[in-house]
């Protein structure tokens, strides 16, 4: 009877834990949906004269720190000179001199004035499914409304060097796969700064940062490069999707959201890396910055809102790095070679990024989440579909299809218990109004039941738990990847 009573207990436990699983899944979904729809809309933010915070110090290495307050007061002496981190007055994006660029995937411009890229757009996606609907943008003038933009610099103590409001020469006026453009900078000691930038087919910008020292004594740089995004965007705020900043360290992904970094104590993250990337990702784009691959950089998450000790309520999210010094002798020049990601987040163009260029885990740029080994090969099994049917729609109709196959044994086993359950359904009925009053002697006979009929209640429920994380994969598939953004069915679907 003893026996008896610890299977019925740990029959009821496995019901209860499947019936628990489900309910939270049902639950924490519907909660997000709930959010979404109820969210209010995100507020319209003025625009603020900011000034773009500076780049992380490196220990030990006489290059202070030069993040800059509100309207260009230092936050604290860095000796440099504090004329060069002034912004001055705002320029309209019409009034700024630019670099235009023109490819295939990726039109805009870069700034003359302070070197930003903050003018991008996609070429080939659109906002909504209507075919007259705007182009993606992805980076935003300096100056204008939710300013989204990149940037590349240095800072020295024993040197001028360019500050964000820096007027730029350039040795061509457009951008393109084909033709590179060198931007250059020089100080009044004759120290000259250059970035040579290229672009190639899809959305990776290569910046190479080079010194000529031209003066008569050695100078210490230090090369940064800065992803900067005023004001919070509006986000899913979806459980399964991560939205904000992010980052491999290590080879370990780090993702903050924006209200983690909404609070004084918590306004900013540091972290040390050989390898791997930063950046700010939304639900189908991605700005990441790529530092060389083999040099241990400083990186920084941080609202520069709490940072620079503003009294502003626009949040001012950044991602950054700093590089090691350069120590560049008089007569001598020296050069570091970073990247600048700048797109959509494609699977297998992100892959090949990663191998290609040996970034570490670019991989990771997509939110794969916790089945990343069953959420890839779902994904690419439906990519292979969709190439010979023609129809990402088709394509995932079959895969259930398969999926459905590959456990139909499981499901038939599942079936047949449940059927047995269903065919003692009266004999079941007898036993709980025969022992009404008496509980024990009722688990007991209902034991015997099982016992004779060589059924078990939890085998109808078991063979359902191996097939929960294959569907959340595919969902996770469906909702997180741009390969299926507006892929269209048939007719108007």
């Amino acid at each position: 009877a003893a026996a008896d009573g610890k299977l019925e207990r740990k029959i009821m436990e496995q019901k209860n834990l499947l019936m628990a699983i489900v309910l939270s899944v049902a639950i924490m979904l519907g909660w997000q949906f709930y959010l979404q729809e109820t969210a209010p809309p995100p507020d319209q933010k003025s625009t603020e004269k900011l000034q773009t915070p500076g780049p992380l110090p490196k220990p030990g290495s006489g290059v202070k720190n030069t993040v800059p307050m509100i309207n260009g007061t230092p936050s604290q002496p860095s000796g440099i000179n504090a004329r060069d981190l002034k912004l001055g007055t705002v320029r309209t994006p019409q009034s700024v001199p630019r670099i235009k660029i023109v490819s295939p995937r990726l039109t805009g411009s870069i700034s003359l004035i302070g070197a930003r890229f903050d003018d991008l757009t996609l070429e080939d996606y659109r906002e909504t499914i209507e075919t007259d609907s705007e182009k993606v943008t992805l980076f935003r003038p300096f100056g204008t409304d939710n300013a989204y933009y990149a940037y590349y610099g240095w800072v020295s103590a024993d040197t001028q060097h360019p500050s964000p409001n820096a007027k730029w020469t350039a040795n061509r006026d457009k951008l393109t796969p084909d033709t590179p453009v060198t931007l250059t900078w020089t100080n009044k000691d004759g120290v000259i700064f250059e970035k040579a930038i290229s672009l190639d087919e899809n959305y990776m910008f290569k910046i190479q940062q080079r010194i000529i020292n031209n003066s008569s004594k050695e100078v210490n740089v230090r090369p940064f490069g800065q992803i900067v995004r005023h004001g919070t965007p509006d986000v899913l705020d979806f459980y399964i999707l991560h939205e904000g900043l992010l980052g491999v360290f290590n080879g370990v992904l780090e993702e903050v959201d924006y209200d983690d970094l909404q609070d004084q104590k918590s306004a900013e993250k540091t972290d040390n890396t050989t390898g791997g990337w930063i950046g700010i990702t939304d639900k189908y784009w991605l700005a990441a910055l790529i530092p060389d691959q083999k040099t241990s950089v400083d990186t920084r998450f941080s609202n520069a809102r709490f940072l620079n000790h503003t009294t502003t309520k626009d949040d001012l999210y950044q991602v950054d790095f700093g590089a090691p010094v350069l120590s560049v002798a008089a007569g001598t020049q020296s050069n570091v070679t970073n990247r600048l990601f700048a797109g959509a987040k494609e699977a297998q163009l992100i892959l090949n990024y990663r191998d290609q260029l040996s970034i570490a885990r670019f991989d990771l740029a997509i939110d794969w989440g916790w089945f990343e080994w069953l959420t890839k090969p779902i994904f690419f099994v439906l990519v292979y579909f969709t190439g010979f049917l023609g129809n990402m729609g088709l394509a995932i109709l079959l895969l259930t299809v398969i999926i459905k196959l590959i456990f139909f044994p499981l499901a038939n086993k599942s079936y047949r218990a449940m059927a047995k359950m269903k065919a003692l359904q009266p004999e079941m009925l007898k036993i709980r109004e025969r022992f009404s009053e008496d509980r024990m002697r009722m688990n007991q006979e209902m034991m015997a039941l099982y016992k004779k009929e060589k059924a078990n209640p939890a085998s109808g429920c078991l063979p359902i738990l191996p097939q929960i994380p294959v569907f959340f994969a595919l969902y996770k598939v469906v909702f997180v990847t741009i390969e299926i953004r507006h892929a269209p069915f048939f007719g108007w679907i």
